[in-house]
Order: C-alpha cells, then structure tokens, then sequence
C-alpha cells in the first residue's frame, strides 16, 4: 500500500500529491502561479482549485506576469464569466496586482529569489498532518514584505502553504512514500 500525506480517491488529487507538492519551484512563473492559486484557494477545497487549474491557466494567460500585469477592467470583468475558474472579483484582483507587483520586483530581488530567501534555517520533520502548520515565523515575514511590494491575498497562511508547495519546505509526513525523493530534490535546489 502507498503512504501518502493525506487519503484520496481522486486520481488528479494523487497525482497533484506524488508529482508535484513540495518539489522545488524555483522559477519566477511557477511561483507567481503558486501563489495565485493559494489566493484563490482561500476558502475553498483546494481538489477545487486543481479541477479548475486548466481553466485558470488559459485565463490567465499560462500565468505570465509581463501579460496579466497589463491586464484592466474589462479583462477583470471578462474573467468574472469565466465559469472555468473561482470567479471572485477580489482574487482576480489581486492575482492581477500581483503580477504588477512580480514585474516591479525585477529589479531588485525576483518574485523567486525573494520568496525562497525565507526558507526556514530549521525546519521540524512532520510525522503526521497534526504536526503541520498553518503559518511559520517566516510566511509572517514574507507575507508583511509582499504587502510591502504590492501583493494582495498573501497572509501568512496563504504563504505558508505556498511554501509547501513550492519546497520551501518539505512537509511530506515521515511514512509518505515520497518524503525522501522530495527531500533530495530540495537539497539539489538549495545548492543551484
């Protein structure tokens, strides 16, 4: 029997799971991506969020910062139709600030490097779901820099899942069967 973090039936749920939670995304794009679909996640059933990903990457245009910062109202006003993603006016909003903000940041520190510049220098190994955390001293941090910026929809809770996402940090539980590959991904991206 396989161990995963958590028990699904759904196949897309799985595969989410094994292929791509906690791996390393390093890139400006996969991050700005990740950190959309937190934001529209918030509230939501997060298998919710993964049925409607297609959808929300041809809405938003594979995720492309340089397009959707240019995106205006009627883009907004188009996207709240759009039945193939979460239509919250607030959300898409702000995924369209964010991009703005992703831009902006190029100059400086990227979108990437500065979000992986919080990884905790310590980080507990979950044994189980129960020693999971819904927010760490640094998603605080990051996400108080990001308003900073000009990003919206990205409270600490937000960010700390994020970060799960992305490998930041590895939250795979102790028996799950894909804990220690994710770990030697991440171990190669801190050194890259």
């Amino acid at each position: 029997m396989i161990v995963r973090c958590w028990q699904s039936t759904d196949p897309l749920y799985d595969a989410y799971h094994d292929e791509e939670w906690g791996r390393p995304v390093r890139d400006e794009r996969g991050v700005y991506e990740r950190l959309c679909l937190e934001g529209f996640q918030s509230g939501l059933s997060w298998l919710t969020i993964l049925r409607k990903r297609d959808g929300f990457r041809a809405a938003f245009e594979g995720f492309d910062p340089d397009i959707v910062a240019r995106f205006g109202e009627r883009d907004v006003e188009r996207l709240l139709q759009d039945a193939s993603i979460v239509r919250h006016r607030g959300k898409i909003e702000a995924a369209i600030a964010n991009a703005r903000a992703t831009v902006a940041l190029r100059d400086e520190t990227p979108l990437h490097e500065l979000f992986w510049s919080y990884a905790p220098q310590a980080h507990v190994r979950p044994r189980t779901q129960a020693d999971w955390l819904a927010e760490a001293p640094e998603s605080k941090a990051l996400a108080k820099e990001l308003r900073r910026r000009g990003f919206r929809f990205v409270g600490p809770t937000t960010l700390y899942a994020a970060m799960q996402a992305c490998g930041v940090v590895n939250d795979h539980v102790e028996d799950c069967w894909v804990r220690d590959v994710v770990e030697a991904e991440r171990m190669v991206a801190f050194t890259t």
